[in-house]
């Protein structure tokens, strides 16, 4: 029986290795291209496939199922942004199934709020609300930065709604739990961390979505103050949420010729499905009146010669 338990075909120090080159690929998931990334992402999934595949001790077996969810939550976020939606689903699933196995609160919790977005972006919305709230449900209010995404992510998937009440109250909590939260690693360059810029970002959703539009102006532009030069798609987020309030707001042309101006902006790698969709977005928010002016006319002009999903 005691060689039984002592029984495994990883060593410590292979281990270590790996767990080495997924942190590295979380810091380069930040601001390399999705298509590029999911290359990284699989083979580490392979070596850690091969690994998990004969038995291990249990510690041993738990570090392996925390990287195959950090893995396999950033090949589904990947996915998602490429529009390869359903292919996405099944990541995210596998993700939760392996954070779950490894009995870790909080990556079980960061998992399903990261899933989130998924039906967040193209629905159903309250599938979004869902899953942050189970991410908060698992976490009890602990003071951490995931407890902080939870509620944000719920917050802002509840102004999208219109349900004001409920996203007012949860946007308080993400505000209180952020302000005595603490995160101990790299968390501006690991696309496992949730630092202060990207706080922001789902604060300004909220707002915006709640009409709040000088509010989210201010939020957004501190944001942006945050963010390094080279990075991924949340400062074009941010400027299409700017975009949004202007048109929110009745400026109508200065909305499209700044949803323009982003979108031409982003480095073609960078500009997927989930980027157009939310250029879309700002056209749909413009009145009947308003879609027929040359401003917005240019604007769908730009968006119709997107390549679309990959």
């Amino acid at each position: 029986m005691d060689r039984t338990l002592a029984t495994g075909s990883v060593s410590t120090a292979q281990l270590e290795l790996l767990e080495e080159q997924v942190f590295r690929a979380r810091q380069q998931y930040v601001s390399t291209p999705p298509r590029q990334m999911i290359t990284v992402l699989l083979d580490h999934l392979v070596e850690t496939e091969a690994m998990a595949a004969h038995r291990q001790c249990a510690a041993v077996q738990v570090r392996l199922s925390e990287l195959t969810a950090m893995l396999a939550t950033l090949v589904a976020d990947a996915l998602m942004k490429l529009g390869q939606l359903s292919r996405s689903q099944t990541w995210y699933d596998t993700a939760r199934a392996a954070a779950d196995d490894s009995g870790t609160p909080e990556l079980r919790a960061r998992v399903r709020v990261q899933a989130a977005m998924l039906p967040f972006y193209y629905g159903p919305l309250g599938e979004a609300v869902k899953l942050a709230g189970q991410a908060r449900t698992i976490l009890r209010g602990r003071p951490v930065r995931t407890t902080a995404f939870a509620a944000v992510a719920e917050a802002r998937a509840l102004a999208k709604l219109h349900d004001t009440h409920a996203a007012q109250a949860a946007l308080r909590d993400a505000l209180t739990v952020f302000e005595h939260s603490r995160e101990e690693h790299l968390a501006d360059t690991d696309a496992f961390g949730f630092p202060e810029r990207r706080f922001r970002l789902y604060e300004s959703g909220t707002l915006t979505a709640l009409g709040r539009t000088s509010q989210a102006r201010r939020v957004q532009e501190a944001a942006l103050r945050l963010y390094p030069r080279t990075t991924g798609i949340d400062p074009a987020l941010l400027r299409f949420e700017a975009a949004l309030c202007l048109a929110h707001e009745g400026s109508f042309t200065e909305a499209c010729e700044l949803t323009a101006a982003t979108f031409l902006g982003i480095v073609a790698e960078h500009r997927t499905l989930i980027v157009e969709e939310r250029a879309r977005e700002i056209v749909a928010a413009l009145p009947p009146g308003a879609k027929f002016a040359r401003s917005a006319r240019e604007l769908r002009e730009i968006l119709a010669l997107a390549p679309g999903p990959a």
